[in-house]
Formats: C-alpha cells, sequence, structure tokens
C-alpha cells in the first residue's frame, strides 16, 4: 500500500496521452473528463502520501513531473490549436524552463535542489488548471458551455499571465538566495 500514491501518479502520467489526442482531435468533453480524472488522481495520491505518510523518494519526482506533463501538454495543444495565444503558452512554459534551470544550477552548485513549491506557485497552478478547465467546457458540448461568458476566459487568462510573472519571479529570486547563501556556506566551510 505504500506504493499507491505512486502508481496513481504514474496512472496520471500515462492519462497525459490519451487527454492530448483527444484534445487534438477536438473531442473536448472526452479531454475535459479525462483531465478532471487526471487532477482528481493529483489530489488523492497527495491525500493518500501525507495522511499514511507513504511519501517515496520516487513519488517526489513523479508526481510534479505528471502534473507538468499534463498541463505544459495541455497548453501547448491548445496554443497550437489556437484556442490560447501563443505568447501565454511560451510564458507557462518558459516559466517552468526557469524553473528546472534554477534546480539544476542549485544541484550542480550546491548539490541539495529539495525545495517545497512557493505558495504563489501553487497558486499559478490552480490558476493554469482552471483556465484549461474553463477553456475545454467552453470548447465541449457539455449542458450550458455555449452560456459561459466570454469575458471569464478573458479574465482567467489575465489571471494566469499575472500569476505565472509572479511565480518565475519569486523562483528566481528563491535559486538566487539559496545559490548565493550556499556558495557562502561552501566558502566558509
Amino acid at each position: 500500500m505504500r506504493y499507491l500514491p505512486n502508481i496513481i501518479s504514474i496512472l496520471r502520467i500515462i492519462l497525459v496521452a490519451p487527454t492530448l489526442y483527444y484534445l487534438w482531435l477536438q473531442h473536448f468533453t472526452v479531454a475535459l473528463g479525462l483531465f478532471f480524472i487526471a487532477g482528481l488522481s493529483d489530489g488523492v495520491d497527495g491525500y493518500l502520501a501525507r495522511r499514511f505518510n507513504w511519501r517515496t523518494r520516487l513519488g517526489t519526482y513523479l508526481d510534479p513531473i505528471g502534473d507538468k506533463l499534463l498541463l505544459v501538454g495541455c497548453y501547448f495543444v491548445l496554443g497550437l490549436m489556437t484556442h490560447l495565444p501563443i505568447w501565454l503558452v511560451s510564458l507557462v512554459i518558459g516559466r517552468d524552463i526557469i524553473i528546472v534551470i534554477g534546480a539544476a544550477l542549485y544541484r550542480y552548485a550546491i548539490k541539495d535542489a529539495a525545495m517545497e513549491p512557493l505558495l504563489i506557485s501553487k497558486l499559478n497552478t490552480v490558476c493554469q488548471i482552471l483556465l484549461v478547465v474553463v477553456l475545454l467546457y467552453s470548447l465541449s458540448d457539455l449542458p450550458l458551455a455555449t452560456m459561459l461568458p466570454a469575458w471569464l476566459l478573458q479574465a482567467v487568462i489575465v489571471i494566469v499571465t499575472l500569476t505565472t510573472i509572479l511565480s518565475g519571479v519569486a523562483y528566481i529570486q528563491s535559486w538566487w538566495h539559496r545559490i548565493v547563501a550556499g556558495l557562502h556556506k561552501k566558502a566558509n566551510a
């Protein structure tokens, strides 16, 4: 049972391909359903890991990889389909690249890259998920989808833009301070 959260994370990673496939085929209702299942699985695996202390080193990698593959994949496909502005897709993916580069530099300079997600980053992730859900719902053939106000989608795009920028800046500052402090500590050791 200890590995159940990891199994759920692996299943979420497996769900990425069919989600993107149905998205590309413009079966938005199916894509939304798969996205929703993947989102639920993220909550379930996190809850189980915390509640029963079933945390593993592998899980610390699988969970964010599953999240990023799903979100970045959806943003990329929705951008290619012109349902999302390319500049927003570039901003979202660019922020993730900055986080990975920062972690790699820190790991190279200090040798330990363990870091909890920042609060603004968690908010950004929620907003990014909300944007995908609102957009897929508006494109779906679900009841009342066509009645979704256009301003709602634009408002969520603005919120995602702001939280993505703020999160990127916060990570740059965080990694910079950690690298400087780590190098200072190494120099004084």
